[in-house]
């Protein structure tokens, strides 16, 4: 984004805060402490000092509304605040049941959301992140905008084979006939047991023996319990610590991409997914139905059954019923996620950027 701003002409500084405290030699409790008073005593000084004692006519952008505590300290300045998920802020307010948060967890959601809505200008990353905010904010504020994402370019079409075959490599498996794909974390709402138990319910009644290779952190205990309570666990297969250009290899090589995320800010890996050629299985849900559009395979939230196993069954006959499509057919909604994620062009997304900023600036100095 700095690069980006700075191609229009903009001088351009980026502003976070830097270890002090926190490099003395300490472990522990008491390292993050330290770290804590880098962030909010001796950064907010220095904030505060640097933003009061100036006559620069400056925009200042606010890179994610979960730095709330220290929008307060220039919401008199022109300013903007991107805002990307509150998935934090609504499991802190007992919104979401499969997020328990502690009390010191709802006492910082609470003090982030009182700073970020003394905020005047804001830009989501989707229209459904907006709306959220428009129902989170007791006020209207003076402008409140969504713009996409955009896409990485690396993530592009390449060829299938030569991709499997890299992939393939690198995990030390034969993918020759391809394989389902998930790219995800082990946060709560990108539902890796969720994939897990679609793919076991799947491979149950399909001729098909599609390994599932999972990419992303490393799998926590409860879900590798889930993927040794499967039957088809040795064709389950995790992968860490892959870049950027490995994971462009995954996505053009996958047979079909499963991504049944229980709540996203954006749903980046859909548009990756489309972008590389590589059919997508998702929510029907938003944002990822959002940016799935009409290119996208959609299955229910697992909130519409009573247990996980039966919502599996449901969704793992969407993917049989992909996996029996004609390669006419393949091909068809392989071209309808490359047309889709024309939406999600970076140039693009940094010129709407742009004419927000200076919109924002001229709110405030005319």
């Amino acid at each position: 984004m700095a690069s980006g701003m700075r191609g229009h002409g903009h001088d351009v500084e980026i502003w976070r805060p830097r270890p002090v405290l926190s490099k003395i030699p300490v472990t522990g409790i008491m390292k993050k402490w330290l770290g804590y008073i880098d962030q909010y005593v001796i950064f907010s000084s220095w904030l505060f000092f640097k933003t009061n004692f100036t006559t620069d006519k400056r925009l200042y952008v606010v890179s994610d509304q979960a730095l709330g505590l220290w929008i307060p300290l220039i919401r008199n300045k022109a300013h903007i605040i991107h805002c990307h998920d509150f998935l934090a802020l609504k499991s802190a307010k007992g919104q979401i049941r499969d997020n328990k948060v502690g009390l010191t967890g709802k006492l910082y959601q609470k003090l982030i959301l009182k700073g970020f809505s003394k905020g005047e200008n804001f830009v989501s990353v989707s229209k459904n992140t907006q709306q959220e905010l428009t129902g989170i904010l007791n006020k209207n504020p003076t402008s409140n905008n969504y713009v996409y994402n955009g896409i990485n370019a690396l993530f592009q079409v390449g060829h299938t084979m030569k991709a499997r075959k890299k992939v393939g490599h690198q995990i030390g498996r034969s993918l020759d006939k391809g394989y389902i794909l998930h790219v995800g974390g082990n946060q709560f709402y990108k539902n890796r047991k969720g994939v897990i138990k679609i793919y076991s319910k799947w491979r149950e009644t399909s001729n098909l023996e599609l390994p599932l290779i999972l990419i992303g952190t490393p799998p926590t205990t409860e879900v590798l319990r889930v993927q040794n309570e499967s039957n088809f666990r040795s064709d389950i297969i995790f992968c860490s610590g892959l870049d950027d250009e490995m994971v462009k290899f995954a996505y053009q090589g996958a047979t079909l991409f499963l991504f049944p995320s229980l709540a996203e800010g954006f749903g980046w890996p859909i548009a990756e997914a489309m972008a590389c050629g590589c059919p997508v299985v998702t929510t029907n849900e938003a944002p990822m139905n959002e940016v799935g559009g009409e290119a996208a395979i959609y299955i229910q939230n697992t909130k519409d059954f009573d247990t996980l196993d039966a919502w599996a069954q449901k969704a793992s006959e969407k993917v049989a019923f992909f996996l029996k499509k004609s390669p006419q057919e393949i091909d068809f909604i392989k071209q309808e996620g490359l047309k889709n994620v024309e939406r999600f062009d970076s140039a693009k997304t940094i010129s709407r950027l742009n004419e927000l900023y200076v919109k924002a600036y001229h709110l405030k100095y005319g």
